[in-house]
């Protein structure tokens, strides 16, 4: 069964936020890291993971990164605190959390 994956990634200072929407998260943190795609996260640096969900639907990942897209920015803090409350790269450990998430 395919998996799909909302993140939320930021730059160094966590002062500038980026969601999006992907089907294998390690490939997409990679090209984040590396500035492999032209846009925003490039423009500002933003390669940090601090928060996913995983979903079986691509509609119902595709609807909740649109819905986090309209939220406050205080309302993504609490949000990304509920799983990530010291503000620290995910990436880091992404093989036993995607597992626990499985």
């Amino acid at each position: 069964m395919k998996q799909y994956y909302v993140y939320i990634i930021t730059n160094f200072s966590n002062t500038t936020l980026y969601i999006g929407v992907t089907n294998n998260l390690e490939r997409r943190l990679f090209e984040h890291e590396n500035e492999m795609a032209d846009g925003f996260s490039k423009r500002y640096h933003c390669h940090k993971l601090l928060y996913f969900e995983v979903t079986n639907s691509v509609e119902s990942a595709l609807e909740r990164e649109k819905q986090l897209k309209r939220w406050s920015r205080t309302k993504k803090d609490t949000l990304i605190k509920t799983m990530n409350p010291e503000m620290e790269d995910l990436s880091t450990s992404l093989e036993m959390t995607e597992e626990e998430a499985k």
